[in-house]
């Protein structure tokens, strides 16, 4: 599914692809998709004539800004959200989603004037689109989430470890695989109650998120970290049996004996 790794993906392939090409029409034929009152009316009115001249990224939210007095484009992969430019996608192929490439999946799209287009596919239709997303909305980036960012976070919440760490208005990006890895990595209980953390372990967690994203980003996917998913697979780090349940309402994968 994507998470941060995926989106900053996508936003590499528009960034190399999709930019300073003049727009010529949209393709916007799920209204559900259109958010915070968008229409494919009015997308079709403001983008078309524009050209993509920025891809940014906060968190998994996608930002294209338009040239001139252009708007800022918003796009949300959801849980199964692929970008394709001419027919290539970013990244990996996702693992818990289909990869095909239905029409009907294709829920949002542009064209460009030399004849090629972008899409956003998404089969699980949990993504989104919308015009001047409010950014503020979000927490910090994880990529750059610094440790007394993640002490303000953490110290003052009464929720589990996870639960914070992927409410997107606490820190912008984690999903459920790149959480469960690096606090796996940490040695930290996903289910601890975060202001429940020490010192000592806000630095260990800190390092682990970075090392977390450093070694998928590297490896190009959220899905290719070392924890396994797999109750009837041992732990890497001490051999003991993984445990399977469900934190801040994910499944959750963690070691009981070395995670504390």
């Amino acid at each position: 599914m994507p998470e941060i790794i995926e989106v900053e993906q996508a936003r590499h392939l528009i960034e190399e692809r999709g930019l300073d090409r003049v727009i010529s029409g949209v393709f916007a034929p799920d209204a559900w998709f259109l958010k915070r009152g968008l229409t494919d009316a009015t997308l079709a009115q403001v983008l078309p004539g524009h050209r993509f001249a920025k891809a940014r990224r906060r968190g998994k939210l996608l930002l294209l800004d338009t040239d001139g007095d252009g708007p800022v484009l918003g796009l949300h992969l959801g849980m199964s959200g692929r970008v394709l430019i001419d027919g290539s996608a970013a990244g990996d192929p996702l693992i818990y989603a289909s990869n095909r490439d239905v029409d009907g999946w294709r829920r949002f799209g542009v064209q460009f004037e030399d004849g090629g287009s972008m899409y956003l596919r998404d089969p699980r239709r949990l993504g989104a689109v919308e015009l001047e997303p409010d950014e503020d909305r979000l927490g910090p980036d994880a990529l750059t989430l610094s440790a007394r960012e993640l002490d303000r976070i953490l110290i003052r919440s009464r929720a589990p470890v996870k639960a914070v760490l992927m409410n997107q208005a606490r820190v912008a990006g984690l999903g459920n695989l790149l959480t469960d890895e690096a606090l796996w990595r940490a040695g930290v209980d996903p289910a601890r109650v975060a202001e429940s953390l020490d010192e000592e372990e806000r630095r260990r967690l800190h390092r682990a998120i970075r090392s977390t994203l450093r070694t998928t980003m590297r490896r190009g996917g959220s899905h290719t970290g070392d924890l396994p998913r797999d109750v009837d697979v041992l732990c890497p780090k001490d051999g003991s049996p993984l445990q399977r349940r469900t934190v801040g309402g994910r499944t959750t994968y963690s070691c009981p004996l070395h995670q504390l």
